[in-house]
């Protein structure tokens, strides 16, 4: 099974996104930004971004105004920004997405994007002498991505505190084609410190101004999963500003979910973890309709899925019935499974994932959990991520994984209330699963 082939791309504009540089005709990969004068004094700029690598990882601090965090990521990695655009743009283009579709899609949904982030893909764009255009191109183009997560609280866990795991799940193969480095190896850790806004840590790419997910000085995590769905539009704020707005203004789950699930547009599935509280929700949203719930909704134990006590956990499916009918023809993906793959019975006419791939990532991810419950901890944790990931759970999600369904870029765990986190990054063509893992503290990288 060939993890490009477009009949694996969900028509989803987010997830992977990194500011696609590329021109009006498609023929280049770069449209040039004539930078306008302003009163914008560079040096004072500067001042609240830097760059360090410590543990062999590359940490970007930005501060102050959105513009000016914007010129500081454009300025600080240039380079490996424009690394990482072209190397996106050349995927997209082999698997069939030209560059008027994407612009289609940026005319249309950047009237909702809050001025703030549009103000921050400026900043980025004259940094790097990159079109507002294609910076912002780059940030709603979003292809499929097979991810999984859990929030675990209370009783599931060692020490009574919650532990929030997120593992980005995309192909490894993205590769600038003049450089020759891959996507993965421009991947860096974004300590932000926005005026009027909360300080945040995100496991990210060079050049992306969203969030693909990361956790809060409040003690909120939040993390994207694809989900597909024939219930979408571009009318709305996309995901990845919706998340950012969690990281920067949600104080408390009641705040971050109202953010989470206003203005919605596409297919997805989010865990959102309140260290303080402690507790995690699931949460699925498609354009008009959302679910969010906790581990004790019933819901979650909608056979054959299944709760588990304090914990809330997802792969790229819909639990709740009603968004489920959005997404697939068979509600349990245990039916007709070998019928189920080969068809791809969904709601969208074509075999973009058959909902039994998910379900055993999501019996994969549960077994872990289940035997590992109430020792879970920030290393536990992450040992059974990458457990399941490297085959020891489950012999069909190993083949899947073998099929490129499964290949990491990046894979953490948080405890949000303390600002602890454990990470790691893939490595040219070698998964996340496989790297060495980093711990770091929000608290401490921020003083």
């Amino acid at each position: 099974m060939d993890k490009n082939n477009p009949l694996h791309i969900c028509f989803v504009w987010l997830l992977l996104i990194l500011i696609v540089i590329t021109s009006a005709n498609a023929q280049s990969f770069f449209i040039i930004n004539n930078i306008q004068n302003t009163s914008y004094n560079e040096a004072s700029i500067m001042n609240s971004g830097s760059l360090i690598i410590k543990e062999n990882v590359t940490i970007l601090y930005l501060g102050g105004s959105s513009y000016e965090m914007g010129f500081q990521h454009g300025a600080l990695l240039k380079e490996k920004a424009i690394q990482n655009l072209r190397a996106f743009l050349h995927y997209l283009e082999k698997i069939g997405f030209t560059y008027q579709m994407l612009l289609d899609c940026w005319n249309q949904t950047k009237r909702f994007i809050p001025q703030e982030y549009i103000d921050e893909m400026k900043g980025l764009s004259n940094a790097t002498n990159i079109s507002l255009e294609s910076v912002g191109i780059g940030n709603i183009a979003v292809l499929f991505a097979h991810c999984s997560g859990f929030s675990a609280w209370d009783n599931a866990t060692k020490d009574g505190l919650l532990y929030h795991m997120r593992s980005l799940d995309y192909p490894l193969r993205v590769k600038d084609p003049e450089s020759g480095c891959y996507l993965q190896d421009n991947s860096i850790l974004i300590i932000r410190n926005p005026n009027n806004g909360y300080i945040s840590c995100d496991p990210s790419f060079a050049g992306f101004v969203g969030s693909l997910g990361g956790f809060n000085e409040k003690g909120i995590a939040v993390e994207v999963l694809s989900s597909w769905s024939n219930d979408e539009t571009k009318n709305g704020i996309p995901m990845v500003f919706r998340q950012r707005m969690v990281l920067d203004y949600a104080e408390n789950a009641t705040q971050a979910l109202q953010f989470l699930t206003s203005n919605k547009t596409l297919g997805w599935n989010h865990i959102l973890s309140d260290g303080k509280v402690p507790i995690g929700f699931a949460v699925e949203t498609s354009g008009t309709h959302h679910y969010y719930g906790t581990w004790d909704n019933p819901v979650e134990s909608t056979e054959p899925f299944f709760s588990i006590p304090n914990i809330v956990r997802r792969t790229n499916i819909f639990i709740n019935p009603t968004l489920a009918e959005t997404q697939r023809v068979i509600y349990n993906p245990q039916e007709k499974p070998i019928l189920n793959t080969i068809l791809g019975k969904n709601r969208l006419g074509m075999s973009i994932l058959p909902s039994f791939i998910p379900w055993i990532h999501y019996e994969a991810l549960s077994s872990e959990i289940i035997k590992n419950y109430g020792n879970l901890d920030l290393n536990t944790t992450m040992k059974i991520t990458r457990n399941f990931y490297q085959g020891h759970t489950n012999i069909l999600f190993r083949f899947f994984q073998l099929c490129g369904f499964f290949t990491t870029l990046n894979q953490w765990v948080t405890c949000p209330e303390t600002g602890d986190i454990v990470v790691s990054f893939a490595k040219k063509e070698i998964n996340a699963f496989e790297q060495p893992i980093h711990y770091f503290n929000l608290f401490d990288l921020s003083k």
